[in-house]
């Protein structure tokens, strides 16, 4: 067992992966359309960084002689991983898109339907949750935590219990912050419809 290569292969998995759920959790933060299309730009490079990534571990691990941990480190980031490529990413682009409207305009300020989805709970909370399980797999890399197996089940019930707080912790979180937001898209609307029957009379 080569732990070292897999230390590092599970290492880069999870920086790469931190590093867009820390960024992702700027994105609604952006004072610009150009500042926000370029974050959902370097996430969306990020997402196809970590995706390579899960693809070179089996690999690597392949063509290192003895037994390797990485494929079974890298199994539980792996799901939420193919929740960000179904949604996360697509979203990114239509985030992407909506701030590439404003190409003349790269100043001006990011509209408050931009802002919410880029907000999302299905933006942050696929790639925090990523990386989170990412950083997971390092002890399991290096040999410090074994696998649910005889003996082990207690442990694994605690880790389980563990990272499901915490994943529910980072969804409220991302559900709360887009429930801020959200209202903002529709009072523009409000004022607007409450200012026609003046105009009217």
């Amino acid at each position: 067992m080569n732990t070292a290569v897999d230390v590092i292969l599970i290492g880069i998995l999870a920086a790469v992966w931190l590093a867009a759920g820390l960024l992702v959790d700027g994105l609604p933060t952006a004072g610009t359309a150009h500042q926000l299309r370029r974050r959902a730009g370097l996430l969306t490079l990020l997402v196809g960084a970590g995706a390579a990534v899960f693809v070179a571990v089996p690999l690597v691990a392949e063509l290192v002689p003895g037994l390797s941990s990485a494929p079974s480190a890298a199994l539980l980031p792996a799901i939420p991983a193919l929740l960000v490529l179904t949604a996360t990413v697509r979203r990114l682009s239509w985030v992407r898109r909506g701030a590439g409207a404003f190409a003349t305009a790269p100043l001006a300020p990011v509209p408050p339907a931009l802002r919410a989805a880029a907000a999302h709970p299905l933006v942050a909370a696929p790639l925090q949750v990523t990386g989170l399980t990412a950083l997971i797999g390092l002890p399991i890399a290096a040999g410090l935590v074994e696998l649910p197996g005889a003996g082990t089940s207690g442990m694994a019930g605690i880790a389980v219990t563990v990272v499901a707080i915490l994943v529910l912790a980072i969804g409220i979180r991302a559900a709360l912050r887009h429930s801020r937001l959200a209202p903002l898209v529709m009072a523009p609307l409000s004022r607007g419809r409450s200012r026609v029957p003046a105009d009217a009379r």
